[in-house]
């Protein structure tokens, strides 16, 4: 049977919507099991006193009194398998990580380790839990007495004002309106129903509602139980978090920087709809929610909403978004050429758009696509649709591919309309003869380029033959014009071209691609090649690295197969993968391969152009597309995805027959190179109307996040004919952490209102090196041998003798990495959280365990220090003890890291610069060694993947010590804000502490 998740089934259908909800069911008590040290489990009965001062269980063999845990003594509340007991081996699958949680208690730090029956009952006793701990300390009172809470006063208002009469009553219609206004997205149906039940309950039917039965709908309809877990989580008093918490919330949990006071206020005045919260700065359940989705608060990071990367790299450094035929609507074969697709595709931040020339009936060249000679359209009129939206959503470079199956009187015409119309937009300087590389995006911003076939320099008439495209054939086949039949013994087409319209390409002449020797030697770099999808695919597959290396240097464009006469697409990634820049697409089919490109050109500003991966940009450097497992020199990193719940999700377009309710899950895809590729899908959510509960961790590991892409897919278990509800997709590199709701789009890319996915993002370097390890979030299981990054023998002795000086080194720099990362994931566990946790959680959570004690802190961070002890005041329990060691031993590994870096560090870069230092004479080296063949091949490789490795390790110790000063100043802000530091002078800024390394060359 499928197992669900999901708030409604509570007890009696009972939805926690308040703190006083929580407290309400733990006075009845539940059977919940109790997990011993021995790893039995135990059912027990557990109740709150009606005090409100303990928690009691039965049957039990102690006394009664012994039977009980009394809230003061409650040091923390964990939710999931947090604790050793829960982490061990012989429960760890028994249960799901959700329906675990226990409570930290007494001076001894002792733990009751507590499995219930769905995560419903552990929000419940958590957030009760945790709001009666911190009630206790703030307030005398017991919740639902004294005042109305701050969110009951706002509701009240929001009536008064629809109580036009003032008579105490409003029209029900008026009240589903009312509610529809404030709660955007929530079925009409739905919140009728709500009225009804109300009415029904308390015996008050009719067409008028009370203020009261208004407050009640009002706060079962438009309260989302994970949020308001949430803010019990975060709120130091009872149901509103206050500047101190949300500041608190932004930093720790949303890993914001520089998040101050004044930015707290101003996002409870702009998110909080009660006049007295504003007025008080609190931000309660609504106003919260409201934050949580709006676009302040979007997964997608919002440095990439504007030109963020570095465009002064040479042209054929980018993936330029390219499409194939996109004067078309429909398919290829049925299609109707329309004019709007062009404004369509360059409003998207298109950047390659495909002309195909014919001779039109009138004496001037049409553009059309499709067998129906009624469905050509004027070049003139494509030309001016372009001269006026080239740059409306991307100023960056315009390069329009021409395919010409016209004759050269029409491609004169087509030339001067070209110069006329587009005018200094035209790029026509020659190339420069002495460059190596294309110009950069940024130099040729606001330019058009044409790629074309161009007449060889010895042609003096007014038009030549040149080798033909082999684009375009196809449809040509269809429209009976294929009068140039292929010439004999295979080669070449040749079609004769005009001098007019040759002048007019200069940074992209079209030349036929011959093998990567040839390229190699002869090419230069204003010239470029086109591929169909199956030629690169089969490069992609049979010689990789030769693909990758050739397009470091010069442009390829890659387009589909004449095969796909339904315009469907190839997936981009493939080709992507070895550094392909421009994948023609046919931006006129939905579906996932156009999701992909869609979310990929998203980033950097949707202007068209993204940096490719730094690996496959460096002159020498040794990347496989197609491997399997991590690679030399780049971190791999581990994602962490909660997907909580779902809102407001639309029954499948397609689907047939069937009730309003879907039954949804929800799949994450990772998209990028072979070792990346993934999918994990959550259970189903059964009857759980339009607003569905996941509550479902899942993870990956991301070997090259450069080129890795995040696809959400929501899906329906219960459809007929078609179970497609949403998606959305977003580059790795763009993703927020913390928790983000993910604007769900439908299957064309449109934005679905009000449809979206709560989850929780956390991004952690994969722990250990070498082979990657897949581990649940609890952390270690076992001891392995640690693995080192060695470099590989070239066979040339003079070469070999360098990077073996590199050997010492490199096990250094993996010790100096892997020794604080085992430090810092030993810590994270003893504080109960996660290795996705960051150290400010980590520091937060021991003050937690302190300020919770009656007496004085028993162990204080000494601030004084660079390296700040963590100091025992007295004796201490043994839990503690044990944190304490952990510490020492991260402040240890964290110093001797920070200490030794840079010399390590130095003796890398020594060993790379030298070796370096060979690669302008490595052919000559080659040659006189004799070497050929796959002798030659070997030589080749092993000194790139040594290059590669010394680079690689060497950023990757920058990066360390750069963590390592930042979790010292984490240290030092957490320690000063929580009240355990001491001697705390203003913290150290990070900037101050993060004494860079020289950034490595390119």
């Amino acid at each position: 049977k499928k197992k669900t998740v999901s708030f409604s089934s509570m007890p009696n259908d009972r939805k926690i919507n308040s703190t006083a909800a929580c407290i309400s069911l733990m006075l009845e008590g539940c059977e919940l099991k109790k997990v011993r040290s021995n790893s039995r489990m135990y059912s027990r009965f557990f109740v709150l006193d009606a005090d409100m001062r303990s928690v009691r269980w039965e049957p039990s063999k102690k006394d009664s009194e012994k039977a009980k845990i009394e809230i003061k003594s409650v040091k923390e509340v964990r939710v999931g398998k947090k604790t050793p007991v829960l982490r061990s081996n012989g429960l760890s699958d028994q249960f799901p990580d959700e329906c675990a949680f226990s409570i930290i208690y007494g001076d001894n730090y002792e733990s009751l380790d507590l499995v219930a029956s769905s995560a419903d009952v552990v929000s419940a006793w958590v957030m009760g839990l945790r709001y009666l701990v911190s009630y206790g300390k703030h307030s005398p009172e017991a919740p639902g007495t004294g005042h109305p809470s701050l969110r009951t006063s706002w509701i009240s208002s929001v009536f008064d004002l629809a109580d036009l009469e003032k008579s105490g009553h409003i029209p029900v219609s008026r009240a589903v309106q009312l509610i529809k206004a404030l709660n955007p997205g929530m079925k009409t149906s739905t919140i009728e129903l709500k009225f009804k039940e109300l009415q029904k309950a308390s015996e008050r039917p009719g067409m008028e509602v009370a203020c009261d039965l208004f407050v009640e709908a009002y706060c079962e309809l438009c309260t989302r139980p994970e949020i308001f877990f949430l803010l019990v989580q975060f709120s130091s008093n009872k149901e509103y978090l206050g500047v101190k918490d949300l500041l608190m919330f932004l930093e720790v949990e949303q890993g914001m920087e520089g998040v101050t006071e004044e930015k707290c206020l101003e996002i409870v005045s702009k998110y909080e709809p009660s006049k007295e919260g504003r007025e008080k700065g609190y931000l309660a359940i609504d106003g919260f929610t409201r934050y949580l989705l709006s676009a302040d608060c979007s997964i997608f990071d919002p440095q990439h909403r504007k030109v963020c990367q570095d465009m002064a790299q040479p042209l054929s450094h980018y993936y330029i978004s390219s499409a194939h035929s996109a004067c078309l609507l429909e398919d290829n074969f049925w299609g109707r050429s329309d004019i709007s697709g062009y404004i369509s595709a360059l409003g998207l931040g298109c950047r390659s758009i495909e002309l195909v020339l014919w001779d039109g009936p009138e004496g001037e060249p049409v553009v059309y696509t499709s067998p129906s000679a009624a469905s050509c359209v004027p070049f003139r009129a494509v030309v001016g649709l372009i001269d006026q939206h080239a740059f409306t959503a991307s100023a960056y470079p315009l390069i329009l591919c021409l395919v010409v199956r016209c004759s050269a009187p029409q491609q004169r015409l087509a030339a001067q309309c070209l110069r006329k119309t587009l005018g200094e937009k035209l790029y026509l300087e020659p190339p420069n003869p002495v460059a190596s590389y294309l110009p950069s995006p940024e130099e040729l911003k606001g330019r058009i380029l044409i790629k074309g076939k161009k007449l060889p320099p010895t042609c003096e008439d007014s038009e030549g033959e040149v080798s033909d495209e082999e684009e375009g054939w196809e449809l040509a086949r269809r429209l009976g014009q294929e009068d140039r039949e292929a010439p004999e013994g295979g080669g070449l087409r040749r079609v004769r071209l005009s001098r007019e319209l040759s002048e007019l390409v200069s940074l992209c002449q079209a030349v036929p691609f011959q093998d990567f020797e040839s390229s190699r030697r002869g090419q230069h770099y204003w010239e470029m090649c086109s591929f169909s999808e199956v030629e690169a695919g089969r490069f992609a597959n049979e010689c990789p690295a030769e693909l990758v290396s050739y397009n470091k240097r010069f442009l390829s464009r890659i387009y589909p197969s004449p095969m796909r006469i339904d315009a469907s697409n190839m997936n981009p990634q493939d080709f992507w993968k070895c550094g392909c820049q421009m994948v023609a697409m046919n931006y006129q089919t939905p579906g996932l391969m156009m999701d992909l490109n869609a979310g990929w050109f998203r980033q950097n500003g949707a202007c068209g152009y993204v940096l490719r991966p730094a690996i496959m940009r460096e002159e020498v450097s040794y990347f496989s597309a197609n491997a399997k497992d991590s690679l030399p020199g780049v971190p791999a990193q581990l994602l962490h995805l909660k997907v909580i719940s779902g809102q407001n999700l639309p029954k499948p377009k397609g689907s047939g027959a069937k009730g309003e309710v879907v039954e949804p899950y929800v799949c994450a895809e990772i998209h990028g190179i072979p070792a990346d590729c993934a999918e994990h899908r959550t259970k189903t959510a059964l009857q759980s109307g339009d607003n569905p509960i996941f509550d479902e961790s899942l993870e990956f590991q991301i070997n090259l996040p450069e080129l890795a892409v995040l696809r959400f897919v929501v899906l329906d278990d219960d459809y007929i004919g078609d179970e497609f509800i949403a998606q959305y997709t977003i580059p790795f590199e763009c993703l927020q952490p913390g928790y983000r709701h993910v604007p769900l789009q439908s299957l064309a890319g449109e934005p679905l209102p009000h449809a979206t996915l709560f989850v929780h993002v956390a991004i952690t370097d994969r722990r250990g090196g070498g082979k990657g390890h897949r581990r649940g979030l609890a952390g270690r299981r076992g001891r392995r041998v640690r693995e080192y990054t060695s470099t590989k023998a070239t066979g040339i002795k003079a070469i070999d003798e360098v990077f073996r000086t590199a050997t010492q080194p490199l096990r250094e720099a993996t010790d100096l990495r892997e020794n604080v990362q085992n430090a810092l994931v030993s810590f994270k566990e003893l504080c109960g959280l996660t290795p996705a946790a960051n150290m400010k959680q980590c520091i937060l959570t021991v003050s937690t365990w302190l300020l919770h004690s009656d007496s004085a802190p028993s162990v204080t961070l000494n601030l004084a220090e660079q390296y700040p002890p963590m100091e025992a005041q007295g004796p201490i329990p043994d839990l503690l003890r044990k944190v304490l060691t952990a510490y020492e031993t991260m402040i240890q590994t964290s110093r001797t890291l920070i200490e030794s870096a840079d010399a390590v560090y130095g003796k890398l870069i020594q060993a790379q610069q030298a070796g370096m230092d060979f690669h302008k004479e490595l052919h000559r080296i080659e040659t006189k060694e004799g070497l050929r063949g796959r002798k030659l091949q070997k030589a080749l490789e092993s000194f790139a993947w040594n290059i590669t490795v010394l680079k690689g390790q060497a950023d990757l110790l920058k990066h360390a010590k750069a963590e390592a000063l930042d979790n010292l100043w984490q240290i030092h802000n957490a320690g000063q804000s929580c009240g355990i530091g001491r001697n705390g002078s203003a913290s150290p800024e990070p900037s101050r502490l993060q004494a860079p390394l020289e950034p490595i060359p390119e």
